[in-house]
C-alpha cells in the first residue's frame, strides 16, 4: 500500500485541523554563555547542543558533546524536555528532538509546545513533521552573506492535527505512524552500516595486497631513490593552453588517492609548471591528504602540486606511481614535512624515498615484473573505485526512498492546496 492510501485509511475520513507554529509552540532564540567567564564552561551539568552533536550522534538526543553551569542559564530557564530545536541561520533546516532539559547555540531555534498542547502531540510525530518543516526553511531562507530563515513566515508555517475532535484517536494515529517511520529509519541505518562494513572490508583487503605485492624481497630487490628515476618536472605551460580539464591545483586533488576533478579557478596569465602524460602529480600541502593522480595527459600546475617526471626506461611510470600511492610515502613524507599548520613535503627528501624494483637478469624482466604488479594494483584500484562510487550511492537512493515515503505518510490532506 502507498503511504498516501495508508494515511487516508488511518484517518478513515477524519478531518485534520491545520495550526500555525506561533499558535502551538514556544519560539525561543538559542544562545551561547559568555566565554569571557570562565566559571560558565567549568563543571558544566547543563547540556548545551550545537550543530556538532548532531552530525556526530543524530537527530535525537539524549546528552550534549559540551555542557555548561547553571550559572550560565539566562533567568535560570532551560529550554525543556521533549522539544525541538532547528537550524534557522547559517547551515539551514537541521533539526533534533531533544528528550533533555537544555539549552543551545544561537545557529538554533526551539520549540517547545504550549501548556494547552501538551496532550495532542507526539513527541515523535512533531520530529518526523521536522522534516518536512526543515524542506520548507531550505527554500525560504532570506540570501545574504549569512542566510537566515525568513522567521515571519516560519511562524506561520501549519501544522496537522489528525482527528482533533477525538484526541485518543489523534495519539493512535501520531503513533502508528511514528512506529512505521521508526522502523523505516532503523532498515535505513542497518543498510547503512552494511554497506559502509562492505566498504571498509574491501579496503582493508586492498591495502593488504597493495602492501604484499610492493614488498619486496631484498633478494629480489634493488632500491633506488626516487631522484635516480624521476625529477620535478623542469618544463613551462603558458596559462593560455589550460582549461578546467588540464588545470591541477591542489584543490582539486581529492584525498585519499581519489584522483581528480575540474578545476574551479583557471589562471589567466603567467607560466606554470608543466605536465605530461605518465607524470605523478602529487598535492605537497598536508601530505597526510594522499592526494595523488597519475597525468593522462598534458597540462600545468602550480607550486603546492609537485610534478614528479620519470626518467629511468627501466622503471614503468605505472609502478612508480603504485609505488608512492602506498602509505608509506604518505607517511614518510609527513616525517620530513615543515610546518605545523600547514605542514609541506621537503622536496629534496621526497627525492631520497626509496623505490623497491624488481631484480631480474634484465631489464625487460624487471619491466614485466613491475607491469604484473601494476596489472594486480590496477585491476584493485577499479574495484575499490566501483564500490566507492557505487555504495554511497546506493545508501543516497535508500535514504531518498525513505525520505519519499516519509513525506507520503504526512502528506495531510489541506482543505486549501495553497495553505502554508
Amino acid at each position: 500500500m502507498s503511504g498516501s492510501g495508508f494515511l487516508e485509511q488511518l484517518l478513515d475520513g477524519e478531518a485534520v485541523e491545520w495550526k500555525p507554529i506561533a499558535e502551538v509552540f514556544h519560539l525561543k532564540n538559542g544562545y551561547t554563555p559568555s566565554r569571557s567567564k570562565q566559571e560558565f564552561w567549568e563543571n558544566g551539568t547543563v547540556s548545551w547542543f550545537r550543530m556538532d552533536d548532531i552530525r556526530q550522534n543524530g537527530q535525537v538526543l539524549h546528552n550534549s558533546l559540551q555542557k555548561v553551569s547553571a550559572g550560565a542559564v539566562k533567568g535560570g530557564k532551560l529550554f525543556p524536555a521533549n522539544s525541538l530545536i532547528f537550524s534557522t541561520s547559517a547551515t539551514i533546516g537541521e533539526h533534533a528532538l531533544i528528550s533533555v532539559p537544555h539549552l543551545a547555540n544561537q545557529r538554533f531555534t526551539n520549540l517547545s509546545l504550549k501548556e494547552r498542547y501538551l496532550g495532542t502531540f507526539v513527541d515523535k510525530f512533531l520530529f518526523y513533521y521536522g522534516f518536512l518543516l526543515a524542506e520548507w526553511c531550505k527554500k525560504n531562507t532570506k540570501k545574504s552573506s549569512f542566510p537566515s530563515v525568513d522567521m515571519d513566515r516560519f511562524r506561520k508555517f501549519e501544522i496537522p492535527i489528525p482527528c482533533p475532535e477525538d484526541p485518543k484517536k489523534s495519539l493512535t494515529i501520531q503513533a502508528e505512524i511514528v512506529r512505521i517511520l521508526d522502523r523505516f529509519t532503523e532498515l535505513t541505518a542497518e543498510l547503512t552500516a552494511e554497506l559502509t562494513a562492505e566498504l571498509n572490508a574491501r579496503r582493508k583487503q586492498y591495502k593488504h595486497y597493495r602492501e604484499k605485492l610492493l614488498t619486496l624481497d631484498d633478494g629480489n630487490v634493488e632500491r633506488k631513490p626516487l631522484g635516480e628515476v624521476a625529477e620535478y618536472s623542469k618544463t613551462r605551460i603558458s596559462s593560455d593552453q589550460l582549461n578546467k580539464s588540464n588545470h591541477v591545483g591542489v584543490d582539486n586533488l581529492l584525498q585519499d588517492r581519489g584522483g581528480k576533478v575540474e578545476s574551479n579557478h583557471v589562471p589567466t596569465s603567467g607560466n606554470l609548471t608543466e605536465y605530461q602524460k605518465g607524470d605523478i602529480l602529487i598535492g605537497n600541502i598536508r601530505p597526510y591528504l594522499k592526494k595523488i593522480w597519475p597525468a593522462d595527459r598534458t597540462g600545468g600546475t602550480n607550486g603546492d602540486v609537485l610534478v614528479i617526471h620519470p626518467t629511468d626506461d627501466t622503471v614503468d611510470p605505472r609502478y612508480i606511481y603504485q609505488v608512492l600511492a602506498d602509505g608509506k610515502f604518505f607517511n614518510y613524507s609527513m616525517k620530513h614535512a615543515k610546518g605545523a599548520k600547514m605542514p609541506r613535503g621537503s622536496k629534496p627528501q621526497i627525492l631520497l624515498y626509496p623505490i623497491p624494483i624488481p631484480f631480474a637478469d634484465s631489464p625487460q624482466e624487471s619491466l614485466a615484473e613491475q607491469a604484473r604488479i601494476v596489472a594486480i594494483l590496477d585491476a584493485f584500484d577499479v574495484l575499490t573505485t566501483s564500490l566507492t562510487e557505487g555504495l554511497p550511492r546506493e545508501i543516497d537512493l535508500r535514504q531518498k526512498q525513505y525520505a519519499y515515503y516519509r513525506d507520503l505518510l504526512l502528506n495531510f490532506p489541506r482543505p486549501d492546496a495553497d495553505a502554508a
